[in-house]
């Protein structure tokens, strides 16, 4: 048995042991990005560094081995530090927005993608029921707002924004009043309880959150992948077909896993800013598997490498790989391969396990 010691805590573990899942075993909690229980070992964030303070060396834990005398310090100063710099230089590439711009600047704070794809999917009843749960009395406030949300709205770049206060009121006029009032809570636990629970701790303009930077006239066409319908546009909004027909123009520009982004926790936990400037070495680009609905942004990666493993059992099956070298590394479909190609089988497995937006389903 191998005698170390972490966090001034002596163990012993079996040679051949990670430090990381020493310290799992032992109770002390190691961030990482890369890993993931059951995959072989690739280490590439670099969040899990400690250091061994008996070499005076700074390790990734996930892959480092533990040996006889090993004195590890997984929460000093330092490991901070360097743990920090890790967050910041996947943020320089990691080309993203967590919120769509609408709901940042809503004074509701709105989740007015959301709507946008319930109303895309047919969820009437869905539409309603979120509009319960973001009430917070008897009246809304687009009555008497100016229209941030449509100021703010990516689409208006490309032709005119969404009608987004149009819907937001019709959808309110569409309720009975009272009935909101007086069920507002059992609404609450019913839909959207997690999203809703996080409103009250915290706002959006408190939490973190990532910027993606000047866009271009190609980036900005992107976004108009996941535009779905004819581009009829509806500025009034009389009936449930008008919304729908509008809330097709949505672009979509939040990201979808707003609520589950490991990275995005991280940096709430450990005070990490969004830098400045970015790394623009992924531009903007959204390729989506029709079949499967599967999603993926190369600019939101951040190499981890978890979907490409996942996947190496399976031999029949093209997967997402590592194409190039170096700065220029990025994931994507196999030269042999379109991207319809690919998962047809194992989208949701690649998309619950990243740890970030880069994988998604369309319109959910």
């Amino acid at each position: 048995m191998i005698r170390l010691k972490i966090d001034n805590t002596e163990l012993e573990a079996p040679e051949g042991t990670t430090v990381f899942n020493v310290a799992k075993k032992a109770g002390i909690n190691i961030p990482t990005l890369c890993h993931k229980e059951g995959l072989p070992h690739y280490t590439s964030c670099f969040i899990c560094i400690v250091k061994d303070k008996q070499t005076d060396r700074y390790i990734p834990s996930c892959s480092a081995l533990v040996h006889d005398g090993m004195d590890i310090d997984t929460s000093g100063e330092e490991v901070i530090a360097m743990r920090k710099k890790a967050i910041e230089l996947l943020l320089y590439e990691h080309r993203a927005e967590c919120e769509a711009p609408c709901r940042v600047v809503c004074p509701a704070e709105l989740n007015i993608p959301l709507m946008n794809r319930l109303a895309i999917a047919g969820d009437i009843e869905g539409v309603k029921e979120l509009s319960q749960t973001e009430l917070t009395g008897p009246e809304i406030l687009c009555t008497t707002c100016p229209g941030y949300c449509e100021n703010a709205c990516r689409r208006k770049k490309v032709d005119t924004p969404v009608s987004i206060r149009n819907i937001q009121l019709f959808v309110f006029k569409s309720i009975n009043k009272d009935n909101i009032i007086q069920n507002a809570d059992d609404q609450l636990n019913k839909y959207s309880n997690e999203v809703s629970q996080a409103k009250k701790t915290r706002t959006l303009k408190k939490r973190f959150s990532s910027r993606i930077g000047k866009l271009g006239p190609p980036e900005l066409n992107e976004w108009l992948k996941e535009c779905k319908g004819d581009g009829t546009r509806c500025r009034e909004i009389s009936g449930f077909d008008d919304l729908v027909r509008e809330a097709e123009n949505c672009m979509h520009c939040d990201c979808r896993a707003a609520e589950d982004c490991r990275l995005r926790e991280l940096a709430e936990e450990y005070s990490v800013k969004d830098p400045r400037g970015k790394i623009i070495s992924n531009p903007i680009e959204k390729k989506i598997n029709q079949q499967t609905g599967l999603i993926f942004e190369n600019a939101k990666c951040i190499k981890c490498g978890l979907c490409v493993r996942i996947c190496e059992d399976d031999s029949e099956m093209p997967a997402l790989c590592f194409l190039n070298r170096g700065f220029i590394t990025i994931l994507s479909e196999p030269l042999t391969a379109t991207f319809e190609d690919i998962l047809k089988t194992k989208s949701d497995e690649v998309i619950n396990i990243c740890p970030t937006g880069a994988l998604s389903k369309f319109n959910e």
